[in-house]
């Protein structure tokens, strides 16, 4: 049965494939760097560039850090993966993060993405072997106050992405990897008063996961990593100590070139591929600002989007609700999201719930995510 689920599931990718090549969607190695590891920014929308700061903020945005209310924190979370499918793929994600005084923090991070066991065997009488393909990223940060109201970030991570399933081609086949960082900008401005409410300002920026490309054998075929520049801006109603309504809105651009018809001959074929992977990253990355296609129209179809909303009565209790837009000719990912958050004492926990309007399936539909936070002072 495994079997038969991994070949609709390669199936599937190659007709997904096909589909991105007409419409040239981006497509990067390591992908679960994308996917939302907490309840939190998952309930959002898929976002945390310009939200509040908590111990999760070095996946979004490395400088929020410093900006915490609490000194030392400590989190798990579990997301489970094409649930509806199979019960053993799924993103788990360890962070921790303290702050050294008023002016800098450091947090540490751990993301591990288990694709489950997959049982091969040639035949029905073949004991079989068994792979459990895997990828894991491993993240350190630092965050420094430049004044009381900015800050900025740096961090640094480790990837690695074991897919090796045994085989019988010759091809040597091994567990790619790569180093990646971060640079990122926060800002909250002081509250001021509204007459009925006091209200602030929020905005923050994210370059993330720019390093170098992948390869998994030893053919040389090197693979983008997921580059992102995320911006966001947010506004905080506090209506009194014990109520406050965070409203944000959040864009992120892949910072990876476009695949296009490189050699003019009206089809993306292994030429093009090639040259595609000749791209050095860094350059892709400033490129990809203006290497579609079809120009500038092309580009804003490259922009994802979302906003969302979240309120907290007495910082005890969290309502979010969220929506995410992706253009459908650049992957089709639209869904509304929505989450709960509940703190008791030193604990937290936080849920999140996802709803998919886009016409394909989305791996994380139906699934209920969660987060476990622990004050540790």
């Amino acid at each position: 049965m495994r079997k038969q689920l991994l070949l609709l599931f390669i199936l599937f990718s190659i007709v997904t494939q096909a589909q991105e090549e007409q419409r040239r969607v981006i497509v990067t190695a390591v992908p679960f760097l994308n996917i939302a590891a907490d309840a939190r920014a998952a309930a959002l929308g898929d976002m945390g560039v310009a939200t509040s700061a908590d111990v999760y903020s070095m996946q979004w945005n490395p400088a929020k850090t410093v900006f915490n209310e609490k000194e030392q924190e400590i989190a798990f979370s579990y997301n489970p993966y094409l649930e509806n499918i199979v019960t053993d793929i799924a993103l788990l994600n360890l962070s921790y993060f303290n702050k050294l005084d008023e002016r800098s923090a450091f947090g540490l991070g751990m993301r591990y993405f288990t694709l489950g066991e997959i049982e091969l065997r040639q035949y029905a009488s073949d004991p079989g072997s068994v792979a459990k393909p895997n990828e894991i990223a491993v993240d350190g940060s630092y965050s420094l106050k430049l004044d009381p109201n900015f800050s900025m970030g740096v961090s640094g991570r480790y990837i690695r992405s074991n897919l090796r399933i045994p085989q019988t081609t010759t091809v040597d086949t091994r567990a790619a990897s790569s180093f990646a960082v971060d640079v990122s900008g926060y800002y909250i401005s002081d509250l001021k008063d509204k007459g009925t409410y006091e209200g602030r300002y929020r905005w923050g920026f994210n370059i993330s996961n720019l390093g170098p490309k992948v390869t998994y054998d030893i053919t040389g075929e090197r693979f983008f990593i997921p580059t992102n520049l995320r911006l966001g801006i947010g506004y905080d109603y506090v209506y009194s100590e014990n109520s406050v309504l965070a409203l944000t809105f959040e864009t992120t651009k892949l910072l990876v070139p476009t695949p296009k018809d490189f050699n003019n001959n009206g089809q993306l074929d292994a030429l093009d591929f090639e040259t595609y992977q000749d791209i050095p990253y860094f350059e892709g990355a400033l490129n990809s600002f203006f290497d579609a296609p079809d120009g500038f129209s092309e580009e804003l179809k490259e922009v994802t989007w979302a906003v969302s909303a979240e309120y907290t009565y007495s910082k005890r209790f969290s309502m979010r609700m969220g929506y995410f837009s992706e253009n459908l000719d650049k992957g089709s990912k639209r869904f509304m999201s929505l989450g709960a958050g509940f703190v008791l004492d030193q604990f937290t926990l936080d849920l999140s719930y996802l709803v998919s309007n886009a016409p394909v399936l989305n791996p994380l539909q139906n699934a209920i995510r969660f987060s476990v936070r622990f004050n540790l002072i």
